[in-house]
């Protein structure tokens, strides 16, 4: 099993090696694990995506894992920008958000970023 490390912003990882559909299923159970225990789980999350390889897939798993969890969802109709992201977390009082997105990495990078309640 690949070993997740989350830097300063998030985790990311190569396409098809390290970033794959089951390792954005852990990294999203987790975060939802952490939700539930923090008592954030009901106010739902933000998931969005960038224009990348896949991404719009990889934040319709993260979705699927959270709605499995019982957590309300509101995922973005499609590429959106970060800041936008973390405002909806605010606008809509979520309990946090999933960005994915490697924001500057090279485009065979992909990244999982996690936003509280302040966006």
């Amino acid at each position: 099993m690949t070993q997740i490390k989350f830097g300063t912003d998030g985790w990311r990882a190569r396409i098809a090696e390290d970033y794959t559909f089951d390792n954005v299923r852990r990294c999203t159970q987790g975060f939802a694990h952490f939700l539930q225990q923090e008592g954030l789980a009901e106010k739902g999350v933000i998931i969005g995506h960038d224009m990348r390889f896949q991404a719009e897939f990889f934040a319709e798993t993260a979705a699927e894992v959270m709605a499995a969890n019982g957590i309300k969802v509101w995922l973005t109709d499609g590429a959106t920008p970060t800041p936008t992201i973390s405002y909806a977390v605010v606008d809509k009082k979520a309990g946090g958000a999933i960005n994915i997105t490697a924001s500057h990495n090279p485009p065979w990078d992909c990244g999982f970023k996690v936003r509280d309640v302040n966006g």
